[in-house]
């Protein structure tokens, strides 16, 4: 695959500082920016991959896809043309405009993220003790929780079908699942969803997602960001079934969902993965608690429908 994953995104918030104080607890490194009213957060392996910007309204603002080299932008622009989707070509990017959600998109020639794997636990079970006469090194664990790098983001779209032909036939992602009439996962690298686009009545952006090492990771990480602030909880602790990452979601200040994940479904060859279709809540999750109402319809939606217009 010529593309290989989400270089970053910038998000609109009204209050930028509100918002950075955030992320910076959330775990993502604060970048010393010169451009006034914007803030920049890097991950452990993937560099700079978040920006905050000022808007009037929560939204994702743009979304960054690398390419490896110029004959891949080529690609771009003929599929674009074809779909008659215009599009902005120079050396090393091509930027366009996803209509249907609302969302800038550049597709830049960029270095692959490499990640060193993540320290083994090891893990007691039936017939099988690995760890004798020893406590478990993750619960000793006592460092700030540090997200590896952007995983992926979902839209809320007023064209589902029109956001999945554009990523899909004009920018070459895959297919992975699909939700019928309601949301489709779509990758642009090994991992099992890099974009999902869902079916809204409003664009807007519904999380970013964002790797750590493993499952108590994804709870340490929760867990101090509730102790701070338990109004933060969205849901989780819980494993999806689509995907079957780990996952647990809060909600930043603007009202944009953040979910810490682990253990993400991996399509490494093509011809071996077979996409479903997936009908209720089984697709959802596969264990855990059931989704609260304002994960599936966001509490501000009617105010985004509003501040839309």
């Amino acid at each position: 695959m010529s593309l290989h994953g989400l270089v970053g995104i910038t998000i609109g918030v009204p209050n930028v500082e509100q918002a950075a104080a955030y992320y910076q607890e959330f775990g993502l490194e604060r970048i010393p920016l010169a451009v006034a009213g914007q803030a920049a957060f890097a991950t452990v392996d993937g560099g700079e991959q978040l920006r905050l910007v000022q808007s009037n309204r929560r939204r994702l603002v743009e979304l960054r896809i690398g390419a490896d080299d110029p004959d891949d932008l080529d690609r771009i622009e003929h599929s674009l043309d074809e779909l008659g989707e215009a599009a902005h070509r120079d050396q090393r990017a091509i930027t366009t405009v996803e209509a249907a959600t609302g969302v800038s998109v550049v597709v830049a020639i960029a270095p692959r993220i490499r990640q060193a794997p993540a320290e083994a636990v090891a893990y007691n079970g039936p017939g099988s003790v690995s760890r004798p006469n020893e406590r478990s090194a993750a619960i000793l664990r006592e460092g700030p929780v540090k997200p590896r790098r952007l995983g992926h983001v979902v839209l809320g779209s007023v064209d589902q079908e029109r956001s999945q032909r554009f990523f899909r036939d004009g920018l070459g992602f895959k297919l992975s699942d699909t939700v019928p009439g309601l949301a489709a996962f779509l990758r642009c690298s090994p991992d099992h969803h890099n974009v999902l686009v869902q079916q809204a009545p409003v664009p807007f952006l519904h999380h970013s997602a964002w790797e750590v090492d493993d499952v108590d990771e994804v709870g340490r990480g929760a867990t101090r960001m509730l102790e701070a602030d338990p109004s933060r909880h969205v849901w989780g602790l819980g494993r999806h079934h689509v995907g079957s990452n780990f996952f647990w979601y809060l909600r930043d200040p603007a009202g944009n969902f953040t979910e810490y994940y682990s253990d993400l479904d991996c399509i490494v060859d093509d011809a071996l993965w077979r996409p479903e279709v997936w009908e209720g809540a089984r697709g959802l999750f596969n264990w855990g608690p059931p989704p609260p109402p304002s994960f599936l319809e966001p509490e501000d939606l009617a105010d985004l429908m509003l501040q839309s217009h």
